[in-house]
């Protein structure tokens, strides 16, 4: 099993966790699913080849030199890699569903983890908006909340100057290398200077894509208690941003805006369906106040069969039963149980055999699809 939280890695363990997780085809949700089944991320790696074997598909498997070089790079840039056992790894972003096992931090070391807020928006932000942004973000520094953000253009940007001085993270879509925009690499810089946090899951070299973001967006609210869209269009990452925070049952705040103003189209959409509306800190104050972070809503588990080590591997009927169940449609987990008949440690071997294949997806509510 992973190390319990509180439990610091070995150099050894470390450099394992690193060279599982940056293998081809293992996200968050594969790497615990080999942990849980492998007791150790050394004994996952060993076991890598036998399970690639009877997919078929060739993966490439990190190289123990290349985690050595990861690690020895990030002490050049000041930052370190925390497992998601360790006391310093973010309390509520441990349990978000397919939260990072290894996440790269450079700073924060005495900034407030627990309570926190996100506050994002358009990246072509208003005059208004980002004056709105630096009044609400100052406000809840001053109120001992630190503040997150994705170190965007716009109202990102607002949020990360105005709470300097009393805290903020932000957190990249790319490698500490590769900071996204090139002129915010200025305030990355002062936001280390001045005791905040830089944080990422991805690698060293690693140049953000568009689909990047969204899994930035998870981290951003997977990281607070709560969220504030303070201006976005009606398709943004904001707004994706803000349906993470739902499922990862935060709170979702949404200014309103001017309906003649594109840009306030998706925080008044926010609101009409059920976020709180707010004109001040006070609105926000209101509700996190109350938020306990410890609130057992923030640690439901995703789905996690019990599992029977000695069980025998699966056979190509097995398999061949499963694949015809799958289809680009995303199916519950615990219905693949009742419709192909097969154990539930047969069922998670297969899945995990064809996840590091690539021809499977998940999603949110622990769903999957075939991919095709």
């Amino acid at each position: 099993m992973a190390p319990s939280p509180g439990a610091n890695l070995t150099d050894a363990q470390r450099i394992s966790w690193l060279r599982l997780i940056r293998t081809d085809n293992v996200g968050p949700a594969t790497f615990r699913q080999l942990l849980n089944r492998f007791d150790s991320a050394e004994a996952a790696l060993d076991a890598l080849p036998g399970l690639l074997k009877r997919t078929g598909k060739p993966v490439r498997i990190t190289s123990q030199s290349a985690a050595e070089d990861e690690i020895a790079g990030l002490s050049r840039y000041g930052a370190r890699l925390v497992a998601s056992s360790e006391d310093d790894y973010p309390a509520l972003l441990r349990y978000i569903p397919a939260s990072p096992p290894l996440i790269t931090m450079a700073g924060g070391t005495n900034l407030d983890w627990q309570r926190t807020v996100g506050i994002v928006g358009a990246r072509n932000a208003s005059a208004a908006g980002i004056k709105m942004t630096r009044t609400l973000a100052m406000d809840m520094g001053e109120r001992g909340y630190t503040v997150v953000s994705g170190l965007a253009r716009g109202i990102d940007t607002a949020a990360h100057k105005a709470t300097l001085a009393t805290g903020t993270i932000a957190v990249l879509a790319g490698g500490f290398d590769k900071i996204y925009p090139d002129e915010n690499i200025p305030l990355a810089h002062d936001i280390l200077d001045q005791g905040g946090a830089l944080l990422t899951e991805m690698p060293l070299g690693w140049e953000p894509r568009a689909r990047d973001f969204p899994r930035r967006n998870r981290l951003v609210s997977g990281l607070s208690l709560g969220i504030v869209v303070v201006e976005a269009a009606k398709r943004s990452g904001s707004l994706i941003t803000a349906r993470l925070a739902l499922e990862q049952n935060r709170d979702v705040f949404a200014v309103p805006g001017s309906p003649l103003d594109p840009r306030a189209e998706g925080g008044n959409a926010l609101i009409q369906q059920g976020a709180r509306l707010i004109t001040c800190a006070e609105d926000i104050l209101e509700t996190l106040g109350s938020a306990d972070p410890t609130r057992s809503a923030l640690f439901d588990r995703d789905w996690e069969p019990d599992l029977v080590p000695d069980a025998p591997p699966p056979s190509d009927d097995d398999r061949s039963r499963l694949l015809s169940l799958l289809t680009s449609t995303p199916v519950e987990v615990d219905e693949l149980v009742r419709q192909s008949g097969l154990s539930v440690s047969a069922l998670q071997m297969l899945l995990l055999e064809l996840d590091l294949a690539g021809q499977i997806e998940w999603s949110s509510g622990q769903l999957v699809a075939r991919l095709y």
